[in-house]
């Protein structure tokens, strides 16, 4: 009974000095930060959106970057469905349909994201978010992206600005 116990114990110890080994040694090399992902020119995602605790609200997102353009189809909780499209020239329409529909027309500075917008982004590290292990980078101080570290797909993103 003993020598069982000896033997394990002599065991534990080689696993533990083994394990404290790797982890120096993969300390001892400093990693590489990841580079986020582009994303593809054209695609097509539902985003789940909880904007705060009073704004939730679902967003059909067509992307288009070939043709400098957004389509989002936005239905709010409880609400109408607004419709957004977007172009690389900075022009957005806003409308709803029906018998009490409205239309408006904004003009940003910027158009459409471009697929490598993340450029520049500072690495932050890793982060589990929704079950997912991701890759965190921040960009111009207020956009956190989250890409998930086995499939390089996006999973979140926050927008943090003097308010939050």
């Amino acid at each position: 009974m003993l020598n069982r116990l000896y033997i394990a114990i002599l065991a534990l110890q080689l696993i533990l000095t083994l394990l404290s080994h790797t982890v120096q040694s993969s300390s001892d090399h400093p990693q590489i930060a990841p580079i986020p992902s582009p994303w593809p020119e054209r695609f097509h995602a539902l985003l789940y959106m909880n904007l705060s605790s009073s704004k939730l609200q679902i967003s059909n997102l067509w992307y288009d970057w070939p043709k400098g353009r957004n389509v989002n189809i936005i239905q709010k909780q409880l609400g109408v469905l607004l419709y957004d499209i977007e172009w690389n020239n900075g022009t957005s329409f806003y409308y709803t349909l029906g018998s009490h529909g409205t239309c408006m027309t904004t003009q940003f500075e910027v158009g459409i994201l471009r697929p490598d917008f993340l450029d520049g982004a500072k690495y932050v590290g890793t982060a589990v978010t929704d079950g997912f292990l991701c890759n965190v980078w921040e960009k111009v101080d207020f956009i956190w992206y989250y890409e998930d570290v086995l499939t390089n797909r996006p999973v979140r993103w926050d927008f943090y600005d003097d308010c939050n």
